[in-house]
């Protein structure tokens, strides 16, 4: 038996190919995937052939957001069922270097992450037919959740983990800068958090109305209407908190002017070697934060979605069947048109 999977040859260079299936062993499952979201980095290393100093030096098979019907269990799986909708959490920390003895389990020196080209070998990722996992990968959905929903676990796991960081968001006034699928589902993380004012900025008017509908009470163009918050520099800036989404230096130093003393910037966008205009943080007091992936927080997402607490269905914007990967990829990083693109399987939830 067979399973299709999408694989990234060399940048440009993605095919859809066959390889054998895997049976689970003990503590293992099989699932047929039904939805797989193309994120940012699969982007990257389709355009790009890598990320910085990270390359695809190996075919890989791309994707980390994912989510599908268990198929079959391995001897010794407890509290999963054949038929289970399931996302798959691509994180898997090695559970005995220094940074998992204190807890810090997205640090972990030896992270098997599914879908990087971070160690050679690399990673095979979620975009496959059938996958067979550690059962601990499998995160049960109780309610009927729609897979494309499902499968956003993973990028609303990235957004929990940022808004972790003893930032208060009650009551406050943030700013969200990008508003791709991170920015949007930060947004719908900030809103369930209780923020007073939330304002979201983009460069195109298509994330921005996602961006609403996820929570955003206002929302601002930026190339269009630059001047537009002009008023939240006045009197050292208005801002409380800034999750900086969109990784551009001109979003970064735009923001910073915005934000009052005392104020935290936390950074979850990815970017290159950026200038920082050190005097206003200093002068500021500013806390600039950093936040890398997640760990406890898939769980919480996963219930989160399940609950309908946070609603991440206005980000769906396209779904292409797997044989279609190359279209997928290449609408997925047209931010006038989409926000989160899906790769389906064939496979439906209960």
């Amino acid at each position: 038996m067979t399973a299709r999977i999408c694989r990234l040859h060399a940048a440009h260079d993605l095919r859809v190919e066959t390889e054998p299936m895997i049976a689970p062993g003990p503590e293992e499952v099989q699932v047929a995937i039904a939805a797989g979201g193309i994120c940012g980095s699969d982007l990257h290393y389709y355009h790009d052939g890598g990320i910085g100093q990270i390359r695809v030096r190996e075919p890989i098979i791309v994707g980390h957001e994912a989510a599908g019907v268990v198929r079959k269990l391995g001897e010794g799986v407890h509290g999963l069922a054949i038929g289970d909708l399931v996302a798959l959490n691509p994180s898997l920390p090695c559970g005995a270097c220094r940074f998992c003895d204190r807890a810090a389990f997205n640090h972990c020196l030896t992270m098997r992450f599914m879908g990087s080209a971070y160690r050679m070998p690399h990673e095979q990722g979620m975009f496959r037919d059938i996958l067979t996992v550690p059962a601990r990968r499998a995160h049960r959905f109780a309610n009927p959740v729609p897979p494309r929903a499902a499968a956003c676990a993973e990028p609303l796991s990235v957004c929990l983990h940022a808004a972790s960081h003893g930032v208060a968001l009650s009551h406050q006034r943030v700013l969200i800068t990008g508003a791709g699928p991170i920015g949007s589902l930060m947004a719908a993380v900030v809103a369930w958090r209780g923020a007073a004012d939330l304002i979201v900025t983009d460069l195109h008017d298509y994330p921005l109305s996602v961006a609403r509908r996820m929570g955003a009470g206002r929302v601002v163009n930026v190339a269009r209407t630059p001047d537009a918050l002009a008023p939240l520099r006045a009197e050292k800036g208005q801002v409380d908190v800034v999750f900086e989404c969109s990784g551009a230096p001109a979003a970064i130093r735009d923001a910073l002017e915005m934000l009052r003393p005392g104020g935290a910037m936390v950074l979850v966008g990815v970017a290159g070697e950026t200038p920082l205009p050190l005097n206003v943080l200093v002068s500021k007091e500013i806390r600039l934060i950093g936040t890398h992936r997640f760990h406890p927080e898939f769980a919480e997402a996963v219930r989160l979605i399940d609950s309908g607490e946070i609603d991440v269905t206005p980000i769906l914007s396209h779904a292409f069947p797997l044989e279609e990967a190359v279209a997928a990829f290449d609408l997925a990083g047209d931010r006038t048109q989409a926000v989160k693109v899906h790769l389906t399987f064939g496979a439906e939830a209960p």
